[in-house]
């Protein structure tokens, strides 16, 4: 395929994993925060074919953390749904991986990609890049622990000098998984930098066509989407932080792939509807309390795309109650409906 700007993508194909398709191959990233129960319904109604949970830290999960085992908690109407663990002892993965299976996972992943310091320090998430025969136990573990595809979720290495995720992506095929998805940045460019798309094309040309290649990283609108998987020949995209308040970021992206055109970005009407419509499931899957705190930063990027905003997202941050969080939407409403929206 040759990207052109305006070009009908009906033929890009459904991504399989294992005996598992997903159709469209776009996906929502795993993410801390966000990628909790109500936000992955939201994503797979707005078009995502795939949604991967919240980091799943294995050792809390088997010490029976009530949080951990939470993140697990799946809505039927979302799956395919997958869930990821984070660890580097290959017997504690492996038990947090047939725990995932026995909650409904459709497929489990492999987080080796978290920069977080706490994480790394443990020797989970990226730091597995560094260690390639913990990297392999793990892997082996987990692929041999349960029925489901195993997949791996990891940044291209830990700093520009070591880039290590091609050869570890071959190796992890030849143990049993079944995709690899790419963040294309270092665990030392953390957000910072762009993400180089040609770590994606490594690892793609590494492991040919003996498993798709998911990528990640500055997919921040469908052309993007689109370049990304000419320039790299990957099998399905990624998104995560591009979906922060924009989830229809995925019904975008389809249309693109299907029509060549552009979707019009989402009114205010529709952008209040939809704060609202997550913040009355988070309340009724988390309560009112932990559901209006978590919802502060994600308001925060609901209410946005309008001249005067800032001070809406501002009161965002010390939300108390639903009402009050109600109220503060309608507020935004009434102040767009007076103003043009200017996407941001």
């Amino acid at each position: 395929m040759c990207y052109n700007e305006g070009q009908i993508w009906s033929e890009v194909e459904a991504l399989q994993i294992g005996t598992l398709t997903i159709d469209p191959p776009v996906l929502l990233a795993p993410m801390a925060g966000v990628s909790n129960r109500a936000y992955r319904l939201i994503a797979r109604r707005q078009g995502a074919g795939l949604c991967v949970t919240e980091m799943v830290n294995a050792n809390a999960l088997l010490h029976q953390s009530r949080k951990s085992a939470s993140m697990m908690d799946l809505d039927p109407e979302e799956a395919p749904v997958g869930v990821q663990i984070a660890g580097s002892d290959p017997e504690t993965m492996a038990e947090a991986a047939r725990m995932a299976e026995a909650a409904g996972a459709d497929l489990v992943d492999i987080n080796m990609g978290c920069p977080v310091r706490k994480v790394v320090a443990n020797g989970d998430g990226s730091a597995l890049l560094t260690r390639a025969d913990v990297a392999e136990a793990v892997v082996e573990a987990v692929v041999k622990a349960v029925r489901i595809p195993v997949t791996v979720k990891m940044r291209a290495g830990w700093d520009a000098s070591s880039i290590t995720a091609p050869q570890l992506a071959e190796r992890f095929v030849a143990l049993g998984v079944q995709a690899i998805a790419i963040h294309a940045r270092t665990r030392a460019d953390f957000y910072q930098r762009p993400a180089n798309w040609d770590y994606i094309r490594q690892v793609k040309a590494r492991v040919g066509d003996a498993v798709p290649v998911i990528g990640n990283g500055d997919v921040d609108g469908p052309q993007a989407a689109a370049r990304m998987m000419e320039e790299t020949g990957c099998d399905a995209v990624m998104i995560g932080r591009a979906s922060f308040g924009d989830p229809w970021i995925f019904r975008r992206v389809v249309h693109y792939w299907r029509t060549g055109r552009e979707l019009e970005p989402p009114s205010a009407e529709e952008r209040a509807a939809m704060a609202l419509a997550h913040l009355e499931r988070l309340v009724e899957l988390k309560g009112e309390f932990v559901a209006v705190r978590e919802m502060r930063k994600q308001l925060g990027w609901y209410l946005k795309g309008v001249e005067g905003s800032a001070r809406f997202r501002a009161f965002a941050t010390a939300l108390e109650t639903a009402s009050e969080a109600r109220e503060l939407v309608a507020a935004w409403l009434r102040h767009a409906r007076g103003r043009a929206m200017a996407w941001q």
